[in-house]
């Protein structure tokens, strides 16, 4: 039966899913611009290669997938081990090992692709996905409590204008509270003259949102060998923290549709279309993309899930791209906005974690559940958290980062696989399995 929210979502007509789209576009922004904002990428190609590497993810999972691609956290270190004061000449390497990281979701696509979905799902059941979805939210729930502290008066004005909007809104304003949320907030910070306009007054209207020297052909020729292997090396490693970050985004995806997107379109297509979308951005200085959990919260919220909203989304953030003067509005963005929206939206990761867990039945009274489930969140969140920030392992001249996401998902699958009673199957029930008893 076809899904009451896609139904719902051609009802709307043409205008009110432009304005749905916007919203997904919004969404997004807060994230997807703090990336290249840490890192020194450029602002303009990272909207470009979020809405390309969508369109290009849609067209590889056949328009079914809901998800919005956008900046990873997950290569923040990989990005600050290479260029750690974001210098420009150095970022091109960075960009190579990310492109490299890409080929590993080629590979592990190819794999459920000859195996099947049901043999490789069979290492991420509930109650390693669970947990790990709830990590990603409650590890992401730092930077929005960082960005809340800039001005917590205009975080929580636009919190309450999400729920305002969200529980008592009527019509279109029940199904836009981000949006309202953001521009409330936007505009109540510039009243206060809150808001530092002059880079917006100072950008052109339009142009090129891509330069040569940022891309990684800029190397060729003038390449530091050593440097681009180190680069290699030392990135490639994270992409197993976030391959199994998006297996989890894309199991919160179908448990807030209610269709098994493992099953149809299938793992192997979003895994080859969020690495062929990394690659694609990391070859042109943009960061590497990932499904986004900020949009599977508009998702949640709305409860319209017709994919075209998120190509309509991200459309517009290509448009955007070529307009130097957009990007410095979104740029100027208050921190405190960008807080307390991804406040909510970060939370709701978290919560659909908990719906994985709950709603597959996982029985945490058997210790074997209780032990997976207590590795991860403690690994998740207390590396994360550490002073180091992450597990160091030193290979002759290279040191090797990895992040509390990367170990938690590596320990929780080995445990799990271990561990004597597995008995969980993968079925063709959207929540991802058969109930863990």
């Amino acid at each position: 039966m076809e899904n009451q929210g896609i139904r719902d979502a051609r009802q709307l007509g043409v205008p009110k899913m432009l304005i749905l789209g916007l919203q997904h576009m919004f969404a997004m922004f807060g994230a997807t611009v703090l990336v290249p904002a840490l890192t020194g990428l450029s602002v303009s190609a990272t909207l470009l290669f979020a809405g390309l590497g969508t369109l290009l993810f849609h067209f590889l999972v056949k328009g079914r997938v809901p998800a919005f691609l956008g900046s990873s956290f997950a290569f923040l270190a990989g990005y600050a081990a290479i260029a750690p004061n974001g210098e420009a000449a150095l970022l091109p390497y960075a960009c190579v090992g990310v492109a490299c990281s890409a080929l590993l979701y080629l590979v592990l696509a190819a794999l459920v692709k000859s195996f099947g979905t049901q043999k490789v799902m069979s290492f991420f059941p509930p109650v390693v996905t669970g947990p790990i979805i709830i990590c990603i939210g409650m590890t992401l729930a730092n930077s929005a409590i960082n960005n809340c502290t800039g001005n917590w008066a205009v975080a929580l004005l636009a919190i309450i204008t999400v729920v305002i909007f969200n529980i008592w809104g009527k019509g279109m304003l029940k199904i836009i509270p981000i949006l309202m949320g953001v521009l409330v907030s936007y505009v109540f910070a510039a009243l206060l003259g809150q808001v530092d306009f002059s880079g917006v007054a100072n950008a052109a209207w339009i142009g090129l949102p891509v330069r040569f020297e940022n891309t990684v052909f800029s190397l060729i020729g003038n390449c530091d060998v050593n440097l681009l292997v180190t680069a290699i090396i030392a990135i490639m490693p994270i992409a197993f923290a976030t391959m199994i970050e998006h297996i989890g985004d894309i199991c919160a995806i179908s448990s807030t549709v209610g269709e098994n997107f493992i099953e149809n379109p299938g793992l192997h297509r979003t895994l080859l279309g969020d690495g062929l979308a990394t690659a694609l951005a990391s070859l042109f200085g943009a960061p590497a993309n990932t499904t986004y959990g900020e949009n599977t919260g508009v998702l949640a919220l709305t409860k319209v899930y017709d994919p075209r909203v998120v190509r309509i989304a991200a459309i517009f953030a290509i448009i955007a791209s070529f307009c130097p003067k957009f990007s410095a509005l979104v740029a100027a963005m208050p921190a405190g906005t960008i807080g307390g929206v991804s406040l909510i939206l970060y939370g709701m990761i978290s919560a659909i974690g908990v719906r994985n867990l709950v709603e597959n039945h996982v029985d945490l009274a058997q210790s074997r559940n209780v032990i997976v489930v207590s590795l991860i969140l403690s690994l998740g969140l207390g590396i994360t958290f550490s002073a180091a920030g992450a597990i160091s392992f030193t290979a002759g001249a290279i040191t090797l980062k990895f992040s509390g996401l990367a170990v938690a998902a590596i320990v929780g699958i080995v445990v799990n696989a271990i561990l004597p009673g597995k008995d969980y199957t993968f079925s063709s029930d959207y929540s991802n399995g058969k109930k863990e008893r």
